[in-house]
């Protein structure tokens, strides 16, 4: 098995380090090998936060080097945009259709882009785009969102049901797992293509 290298992008409050934890959990409860890298730059302030997650029979370093991506996660349209650098040629982008405004924009010295799906399949890249707080909504919590863009992703790796079950069951509070267990159905429901 060759090492499957999986960036999640999104901003501050998304939930994208728990979402990297997830997948990290899944990853080891098929008893593969995990690294794990973040970065939380001003995450508090809105700005980006990414993980790097890479897993397979060995692996050796925790981060992704540029054009070595197999799949983004992002959480947020620029943060696709920003990252795709990182994918490698074919690669993919499961993208949350939620745009949240940056600092340079919301002060008018900058310009949020109007489209980023069509650049990103320009690339050649295969695009994935949900609506992850409609998912989330119809879950039955807002909060639940990253999950929900988690069980899209799993219909592209190779992890079993029952790890990410597993993974669902450490990470997520007792009182909130039957809820997040709806946003990653409904999550892998979105992602039939």
């Amino acid at each position: 098995m060759t090492t499957t290298n999986v960036l999640l992008a999104g901003v501050g409050g998304q939930g994208t380090v728990l979402a990297g934890e997830l997948l990290s959990r899944a990853a080891l409860a098929d008893g593969l090998d995990v690294k794990k890298s973040e970065i939380h730059g001003m995450s508090q302030r809105g700005g980006s936060v990414v993980s790097h997650v890479r897993f397979g029979r060995e692996v050796f370093s925790p981060v992704i080097a540029v054009g070595e991506a197999d799949l983004l996660l992002s959480f947020e349209r620029l943060e696709a945009l920003r990252y795709a650098p990182l994918l490698r040629p074919a690669g993919m982008v499961v993208l949350n259709r939620q745009s949240i405004l940056p600092a340079p924009v919301l002060a008018g010295v900058a310009t949020y882009p109007e489209e980023v799906e069509e650049p990103l399949r320009g690339r050649g890249l295969k695009v994935i785009a949900v609506d992850a707080l409609e998912l989330a909504r119809v879950a039955g919590h807002p909060l639940t969102a990253n999950v929900a863009l988690l069980g899209v992703v799993s219909r592209y790796l190779s992890l079993t049901e029952s790890a990410w079950s597993e993974a669902l069951e450490a990470q997520i509070k007792p009182a909130l797992l039957e809820v997040n267990r709806r946003a990653f159905q409904l999550g892998r429901e979105a992602g039939l293509d």
